[in-house]
């Protein structure tokens, strides 16, 4: 089990570690609920968000942003009055809106870095059509028991039943066709993300859970592009890092306190959670176009890094 040990298994093909520390905290020690849900959002939730600032704005794309004016200025700028507007005046429906977003970005994530590392075409195209179809699944349990509460707690059992058993049977059909590999270990990672939707009373718990896979994927990945772009330079190298964690770190404490916000008894204090929300719908989209590896640009400054 010594692969375990390579960084990119441990913090972008396999990290179930902090998923399993988190879900071991949540029940071993309830109480703490709230300060589990803040340190999380603190240490990899915002800081993964935060991320994609110093990488959109590093001056390799500068020239690119001016070619692309409707697509990185004008539309996230529309996003942002979206955002603001559906917050005030459909939150509901804004929240969901929200939520399919966040699973859609994940997912996209998920599948892009099987792609990644995946070469045979028959096993990418298994992998990434069982990443999707688990993930729609997922989907529409979260709305069938968040926000539209047909699934009741007493299906929880047998529901998690049958999403265990289809989950392993894929798995070894799919451990039978093609062996076991890193590569594989991706494919679980991608699946399991939105698991927990299947069994947390607390929807933030489905948020966040399994998607601390994800933010240390997205850290660990743009951490090694930005190093790797200065590698030639090592006082810039370091420059760059120390610039890249700073920025993260500032961001994440402010939207950190701003999301703690939505618990509190004031009514404006709670409203400032559109804050970091929107910070978050304009890491979906800008993440979308910065890793679109469709565009010359994007492939001579991110993807050969990789």
């Amino acid at each position: 089990m010594s692969f375990l040990l390579k960084k990119e298994v441990f913090f972008v093909k396999f990290p179930i570690l902090f998923p399993l520390v988190y879900l071991t905290v949540l029940y071993s020690f309830p109480i703490f609920e709230t300060h589990l849900i803040f340190l999380t959002i603190l240490i990899l939730a915002e800081t993964h968000f935060g991320a994609t600032w110093p990488f959109f704005l590093d001056k390799v794309n500068v020239s690119y942003i001016k070619q692309k004016k409707i697509e990185l200025i004008i539309i996230p700028i529309l996003l942002s009055l979206f955002c603001i507007i559906g917050f005030f005046y459909f939150k509901n429906l804004f929240l969901l809106i929200f939520f399919a977003a966040n699973m859609y970005h994940v997912t996209r994530q998920s599948y892009g870095i099987m792609n990644l590392y995946t070469k045979d075409p028959l096993e990418k195209t298994h992998y990434s059509n069982i990443i999707y179809l688990f993930n729609l699944l997922f989907f529409f349990i979260a709305f069938f028991r968040f926000y539209m509460p047909i699934i009741q707690e007493d299906s929880l059992l047998i529901l998690n039943f049958l999403i265990i058993l289809t989950m392993l049977a894929v798995f070894w059909f799919e451990f039978k066709k093609f062996s076991f590999s890193e590569n594989f270990l991706t494919l679980i990672t991608g699946v399991l993300i939105f698991y927990p939707v299947c069994f947390v009373a607390n929807p933030v718990h489905a948020i966040i859970m399994g998607v601390t896979m994800h933010y240390s994927q997205y850290l660990y990945l743009t951490s090694k592009v930005i190093s790797k772009r200065n590698n030639d330079n090592v006082l810039n190298k370091k420059s760059k890092i120390f610039s890249f964690l700073f920025v993260i770190i500032i961001y994440s404490l402010i939207m950190s306190i701003l999301s703690i916000f939505g618990k509190n008894d004031s009514e404006f204090l709670k409203t400032l959670i559109f804050i970091p929300i929107t910070g978050q719908m304009l890491h979906f989209y800008l993440d979308s176009q910065l890793w679109k590896f469709s565009e010359q640009h994007n492939r001579e400054n991110i993807l050969k890094y990789l």
